[in-house]
């Protein structure tokens, strides 16, 4: 059977969402940018020199990028599907002829979708304060779609799990955010101390955000191969868990 009308359905359901209300899901990445840029760029930036040859401008410009891919990526899918259970709309689904996959596949294109575009938005108001030219432009696009293919699925499991508006944004404020920060976005592994060296090494966003440096200014303090690795590996436990969990209907059939 196709199911293509399904998928394409789902995923312009999830895509026109985001894009109707661009001021509050699009706009504010841009400022918060900005004011990241101007800050930690302009006003620190100058005082700390550079970092493994590369400006200290240069340098946050990646992990700015892709710090916006993880968080939207995964709001947008928590957000999304959760509403969907809160308006029992889960239910239409649910009799409906269509696989989990399909249902899965949808709402994770549509977290792709705005994790990717809010990713672009960061990467032009980076230009306005930095000028950086994409060494290895297939790492950096395959970086990107992986991190917020890996977001969008962890954003799903928190929406499936999720039993009130609450649960939805513990983890971004508790997990991703912290986790954001303490990756490698603003400094290096080598300007912590040994102990906080070994720390910092068992955050996975640490080998995301040091890969995408590395595809745009060739700038890493991990193994590219063991980062891309990770990230692959993180994508098929959740797609298995995803899935596992629509058949079991854990969280929707309640």
């Amino acid at each position: 059977m196709n199911y293509s009308i399904a998928l394409k359905t789902i995923v312009k359901k999830e895509v026109y969402r985001f894009v109707r209300i661009w001021p509050q899901t699009l706009l504010p990445p841009a400022i918060t940018t900005a004011l990241y840029f101007l800050i930690f760029g302009k006003l620190i930036g100058n005082r700390i020199g550079t970092i493994s040859g590369a400006t200290y401008m240069d340098y946050i410009v990646p992990g700015i990028i892709l710090m916006s891919v993880i968080s939207h990526s995964y709001s947008n899918v928590v957000s999304s599907f959760y509403s969907t259970k809160f308006q029992r709309n889960i239910e239409e689904l649910l009799v409906a002829p269509v696989p989990n996959w399909v249902i899965l596949s949808g709402y994770i294109s549509g977290g792709i979708c705005r994790g990717l575009l809010v990713g672009i938005v960061v990467a032009l108001i980076s230009m306005l304060f930095a000028d950086i030219v994409v060494l290895h432009p297939g790492i950096t696009i395959a970086v990107a779609i992986l991190t917020a293919t890996l977001f969008s699925l962890a954003g799903f499991i928190n929406a499936i799990l999720a039993e009130s508006f609450d649960d939805i944004s513990i983890i971004p404020n508790f997990v991703l955010t912290p986790l954001s920060y303490l990756g490698g976005v603003f400094y290096s592994v080598d300007m912590l101390s040994g102990f906080w060296q070994k720390v910092i090494m068992g955050n996975p966003i640490l080998y995301m955000i040091n890969a995408f440096r590395y595809g745009m200014i060739g700038v890493t303090d991990v193994d590219i191969q063991l980062a891309i690795m990770m990230i692959v590996g993180f994508i098929v436990v959740l797609v298995l868990f995803c899935l596992y969990l629509l058949h079991k209907g854990i969280g929707i059939k309640n």
